[in-house]
């Protein structure tokens, strides 16, 4: 099999989930990281579980089963936090989930043991060191790999909608940064990541890839990390636009929405449809504006340059994309996004309890127990 021309492809619109978490040391609100060991403990109890080591000691990332839906990922999920919880309490350890942590000093973490992440640091240095970053990776089933870049480049026009929903980083290292995903800002410094080039084929990324193969870039960092990118191996676009949420009933809205909306955009295709575009620019302005503004972004909705508010946007997405959620079961989940609208997104939480205690602390406190208090 040729890795990078071979397409897995997905004969139905299956949906896998990613969610990483970390754990939190409840005296001094900061990471702890002791990842390695709660996970063998829940490998010794649960060894079907599927956990991964992630970048950081600190950091568990949850990993679903292949599922129909966002239903069987959160349940999944739920079932692996349950295990999880567990054995942190075990250890005196909490459970936390955000974009950013707003005041752990990046110069204390430590790496997991592996040559790639020790590969990634040595290449890029400042930059690499302070990815102090979590997110939600959905991996979506295409069933031909020439379908996959006219959806990523489509995906891309809806980046603010996904990225206001679950921004929940404003802030680092000790300050308000003024973003509502410092993660966005933060993540797109690394050489193989940020916005994918808008291919016109599954020939052209093919070539790129033996490009970035040939130059050694791949070589040092396993791979690209687009915000949006294939996964040629499963047959899947992969998603990773969204912040990580602090719970899982945000974590389902964010799901539901991405799985609707690609697999929308794919039926569109499908049916002789087109699918919209924006010029290279727009979707860096709006990519900018999601970081920046979360709900509050005004973003650019058509090649003409027209604006509208992203919750605006939102509700005419939701609507939009109804039928397709009722054919995925998910149609539940999706009406959760407006419940976000309503209580306000993570990093407008987060901005609200540091305003008022000016305790970064305080917040570290409020998102763990949203992990507890926000469920299904």
């Amino acid at each position: 099999m040729d890795p990078f021309r071979d397409f897995a492809r997905s004969p139905d619109s299956t949906l896998g989930v990613e969610w990483e978490i970390c754990l939190v040391d409840p005296a001094t609100r900061d990471f702890a990281p002791r990842a390695a060991e709660v996970i063998d403990a829940v490998h010794e109890r649960h060894p079907e579980t599927h956990l991964e080591k992630e970048f950081l000691q600190n950091t568990i990332e949850l990993v679903t089963p292949v599922c129909r839906n966002t239903r069987e990922a959160t349940d999944s999920l739920q079932r692996t936090l349950d295990q999880i919880r567990e054995a942190a309490d075990e250890r005196g350890l909490k459970l936390w989930a955000s974009g950013g942590h707003p005041f752990s000093d990046f110069r204390e973490q430590p790496l997991s043991p592996k040559h790639t992440y020790e590969e990634i640091i040595n290449r890029t240095q400042y930059w690499g060191q302070q990815m102090l970053l979590w997110g939600i990776h959905c991996h979506i089933g295409v069933s031909h790999e020439d379908k996959v870049w006219p959806i990523i480049n489509a995906v891309m026009t809806y980046y603010p909608h996904l990225l206001a929903i679950s921004a929940s980083s404003p802030g680092w290292d000790g300050l308000d940064t003024g973003y509502a995903s410092n993660r966005t800002m933060l993540y797109q410094q690394l050489p193989t990541a940020g916005m994918p080039y808008q291919f016109q084929s599954w020939d052209e990324w093919v070539g790129f890839m033996r490009d970035q193969q040939t130059s050694g870039v791949i070589s040092h960092t396993g791979s690209m990390h687009f915000d949006v990118r294939p996964a040629a191996k499963w047959g899947t676009i992969e998603v990773r636009i969204s912040d990580a949420t602090s719970n899982l009933r945000e974590l389902a809205a964010v799901v539901a929405l991405t799985h609707a909306l690609v697999v929308h955009l794919d039926r569109t295709l499908e049916a002789g449809g087109e699918l919209p575009t924006l010029q290279p620019w727009h979707v860096a302005e709006n990519k900018w504006r999601g970081a920046r503004y979360g709900l509050e972004a005004e973003i650019i909705t058509s090649r003409a340059t027209d604006e509208a508010l992203v919750t605006e946007e939102l509700f005419s997405l939701i609507d939009a994309l109804q039928p397709t959620a009722k054919s995925l079961s998910c149609e539940k989940e999706l009406l959760l996004v407006p419940e976000i609208i309503e209580r306000g997104a993570g990093y407008q939480r987060q901005r609200d309890i540091h305003e008022a205690t000016g305790d970064w602390r305080a917040v570290v406190d409020a998102t763990c127990r949203e992990m507890d208090e926000l469920t299904l």
